[in-house]
Formats: C-alpha cells, structure tokens, sequence
C-alpha cells in the first residue's frame, strides 16, 4: 500500500541549515528572558538534524546538550495511547467498553444528576464530558491511586454531555493508566517502559530521573523555574510526583528521543513503517487521526490555515490547508514547558523544551516548523511537472488527469475572458450550467475580474499556483490580478469519465494577508444551493 508519503522529503543537509537558523533567530533576546534554558530540535525520519540550546538549565554554571533531560508534562498522553492500543489489538483492552468494566469507582460520575455512560474511547480522545481540569491536574499529579480512588468514589461531575463535545481533561486520560494497571497487573508506568520505551530505545525518557541510566551517578536533568516578573526574578520549581495521574504528564525525555518517537509513529504512514513487533502502522495511525473534533473557535488553532483540527488518542492532529496532516502536542506544568509536533508528508518535525511556565514551547515550535515547511519543503519539489503538482502534497492526494485537464482549460478562460464559459460545456455535467446559466457565470466572471484590476492573460504555470487538492476529485488555484487574487474551486464527479460538476470563481484581496504565498488561505464560496 502506497500511501504518497516521502516524495516531500527535503535535501537534509538543506533542512540542517535552515533548520539551525530558524532556531537560533527564534530563540531571541526577547525568548531568553523568560525561561532559563531552551533546548530545541529539528528533525527528519532518521533523527534530529539541528539543535540549539540556551541558557542555563539549572540556573548554575552548567548549559544545556542535546542529552540535557527536561519533564514532557501532557506529550507523556501519546505513550500512553500507544500502551492503551498495544493491549488493544492483543484483545486485553476494550477501547470502546464502558470506563466502569475498569474503574468500578466512575459509576458515581453524573451528568446533571443522571448516570453516565462514558467508555475508554471518549476519555482517551476528550470527550468524555469532564470538565477541563490543567490547574487541578498539575497539583495532583503526584496525588496517590487511593486519593484517586476517593475522587471518583466520591462522583464526579461532567460538564458536558458524554460522546459529543472536545473538552480537555487530565483525570479522564488518566483513567486509560487505570485500565491498563487493572488488564496488566502492573504499575502503568512500568507497562510503558516495558513495552514502549525500552524496545524502543528511548533510553532517557522515563516516569522517574532514577529510572535514566546515565554513566555519571545523575542524569543532566533541567530543574523547574517560575517567574511572576517578566524573568526578573526566579523562584526554583520542585518536581511534580508521579501519581495516579503521572501517566498522563510526568515523563522526562530529551530532543533526540522525542525525534525518534515522532520518527516511530510518523513512519506509519510509509511504505517502510517502523518496529511493527512493538506498534502496528495502523494502530499508530489510529493514534494521529481525528476521533474528536475540535471547535474552530479553540483558540490555540483558529488563527492558522486549517482545514480542520481534531484530538486523537494522545495527539492533536491538524489538517493544514496547504501542507495536509500535522500531528502534534504540547506539554506545561509549573515550572516546564514543552512542544513536538511532525509534518506527515516529509516527515519534517520540531521538539522544544523550556523549564518554565512563562513562555509557550507551542510558539516557538509552530513559528520553526511553519518557516521550515514554507522555506525547504514546499520548494524542495523543483520545477513543476504535470506527475507532480507543486503545492499539492501527498496528504492531499494527486488530481485526476482530467482534474488537470479540466483545470486548465478553465484557468485559461478565467485569464482570457475571451469567450463564454458555455464554450466549454464538454467538460461540464449536464447540472453546471442549468444550476447557474451560462450568462450569469459570464456576467459574474467578468465583474470578479474587474474586482481585482483586471486579469492579465499572461501567467506561471497552474501547478504552481495550486492552493490544494484535498481528494483527487477537487482543485483550488490562483490566478493573479492588478489588485488581487482570484481563487478558482473546481469539483469533478466521479465517473467513469469525470466531469465538472461545479465550478467557482471568487475574488480575494492578496493584499489583506500577508503571510507567505505558500502558506496562504483564501476563503472560497459555496455553489450556488449548496
């Protein structure tokens, strides 16, 4: 099975170089001040190929290596999910039974007074119904099983109604760590290690710093700072315990094992899937595709150029509109701060740690990896071809031939205005010009034209104007203006001779978005009566 990953991959000595430079101009004056030490990544399928680390990680003479070990806080819920499935494709683990076949104690949970029925699948992608809890998760972390215990005896009360609504939650997650100690028999945190990190050869990621094998008596581990003045002054952090819920957030790793576990579920979706014995590929896929949808008002997602957003089992999962499936996540706890996230197609991903809680690790590695994806991968394609599209990427899919064909043919109308659009009518199905005659598409051509200062016949190739492709079937391209952009969606139906079954032409104004061309999104209409 072909699933079109890898043709994306960069040049990696081209990535390197970008790679550092973007982290050393990220990680700025203005950055510094606010954490004691950084410790960032950029990395391909075979491992990190830039590093840059920053400050002092214990605020002493020492500095940060690519060995120094920071706490991953929530990136720990990935593990987790993969443990969760491990046992689930060995037939020990339900996903979809009822969290109380586990956790006898959830039965006291309620949504508006009423018993709930809630299952591991709803907790280990949020949603679940409980209410958002990251203060009261971080405090307890460390808390005891028999603490936890009490909680849920005592009932828990949902926010939300169960199966519907994203809600982040620690002490659902964290409920997974329950079923797979009440399946095992054993501690959650050595089921990981065993079946997981160790096979793995994550040597310097563990629950526990005693549990990191080091050749000095104590591994280079960054200590936990707070500022409440802008980085004026510092106040030391002491280690959050790894409790009831230390599944879901107290992980230690450093860059090069969090680059090697991204490696490791990223290479899923390849011909050459990584240490099948530990992790199927489709178990590792269902862990980076979207089991609950998050709202585009979340306002961690909702100024980037997504398509959708969604959380899977451990993972938020991003659909961007040019560059198809990012996964990533973030972890914070007091005194830490910490980001992975890898780019599917070219398998081009960032890790950041900091160790405090007054910066944003997302940030920096959002701002890295969308320099690097716009500057190496997109341009990493060379010329375009007509077997190759650049700008439409492997995760979105290549068009048909007659996609193209068809897109063509109509980018050149739209450019040239020259004759009616009823001129084209071969590639049209028989609805496209009863929906929407072919005077009025003419007439509205024509006035989107004037709107962006008219349309000169002359442009680059179409490939490289392409927006995206989101199945073989849909195409959406620029054609350049005096004053602006129009953007042109084209959608075929899928016979056995594809024909165009709507088109539209909508003017943008280029000028009100300043991001880079490649990263751009343009809003586009719907078909008339759609």
């Amino acid at each position: 099975m072909s699933l079109h990953v890898d043709h994306l991959r960069p040049d990696r000595d081209a990535l390197a170089a970008a790679g550092a430079a973007a982290l050393e101009q990220r990680l700025d004056a203005a950055t510094l001040r606010l954490a004691p030490s950084f410790s960032a990544a950029v990395f391909d399928a075979d491992g990190v190929v830039a590093w840059v680390g920053r400050g002092h990680q214990r605020r002493d003479a020492a500095t940060p290596t690519r060995g120094t070990i920071y706490r991953i806080a929530s990136m720990s819920k990935s593990f987790l999910g993969a443990a969760a499935l491990v046992l689930r494709d060995e037939g020990r683990l339900d996903m979809h039974a009822p969290v109380t076949d586990y956790v006898p104690e959830f039965a006291a949970a309620t949504y508006q007074g009423r018993p709930v029925h809630v299952t591991l699948d709803m907790l280990m992608s949020n949603r679940g119904g409980l209410a958002e809890d990251n203060p009261w998760g971080d405090n307890h972390l460390g808390a005891s099983r028999a603490e936890m215990s009490r909680v849920l005896s005592d009932g828990l009360r949902l926010a939300l109604p169960p199966d519907e609504t994203y809600q982040y939650s620690n002490l659902g997650i964290s409920l997974i760590g329950r079923a797979i100690e009440q399946v095992t028999g054993q501690p959650v945190e050595r089921f990981v290690s065993e079946r997981l990190l160790r096979p793995l050869g994550l040597h310097h990621t563990a629950y526990s710093l005693d549990d990191i094998a080091t050749e000095s008596a104590r591994p280079d581990a960054a200590t936990g700072w707070r500022t409440f003045d802008s980085g004026a002054s510092w106040a030391n952090e002491p280690y959050v315990g790894c409790g009831a819920l230390g599944c879901i957030g107290a992980l230690f790793s450093t860059v090069d094992d969090i680059a090697s576990w991204g490696g490791f579920l990223r290479s899923a979706f390849t011909d050459h899937p990584l240490s099948e014995d530990v992790l199927s590929a489709a178990s590792r896929r269902e862990l980076q595709r979207v089991h609950t949808i998050i709202a585009g008002t979340d306002e961690r997602l909702s100024s980037r150029p997504l398509t959708g957003a969604g959380y899977g089992y451990g993972l938020v999962v991003e659909h961007h509109r040019r560059l198809g499936r990012i996964v990533q996540h973030s972890g914070g706890l007091p005194g830490f701060t910490s980001h992975m996230r890898w780019h599917v197609d070219s398998g081009v991903g960032v890790v950041v740690f900091g160790n405090s809680d007054a910066t944003s690790a997302a940030a920096i590695a959002i701002d890295v990896h969308d320099r690097l994806l716009d500057e190496v991968v997109l341009t990493s394609t060379g010329e375009p071809s007509r077997a190759e599209p650049a700008g439409v990427l492997g995760a979105q899919l290549r068009p048909w031939p007659e996609t193209l064909r068809a897109a063509r043919l109509l980018d050149a109308h739209v450019r040239t205005g020259e004759q009616s659009i009823a001129s084209l009518s071969d590639l049209f199905a028989r609805n496209v010009l009863t929906d929407e005659p072919a005077d009025v598409r003419d007439a509205a051509l024509n006035a989107a034209r004037a709107r962006v200062g008219g349309v000169p016949a002359a442009a680059s190739a179409l490939e490289t104007r392409l927006i995206d492709a989101p199945t073989e079937a849909v195409l959406r391209w620029r054609v350049p203006g005096a004053a602006g952009e129009l953007v042109c969606t084209l959608r075929m139906v899928g016979l056995s001779r594809p024909l165009v079954q709507a088109f539209s032409v909508v003017a943008g104004d280029a000028a009100a978005d300043d991001r880079p061309s490649a990263m751009r999104s343009l809003p586009v209409t719907a078909e008339p009566g759609r």
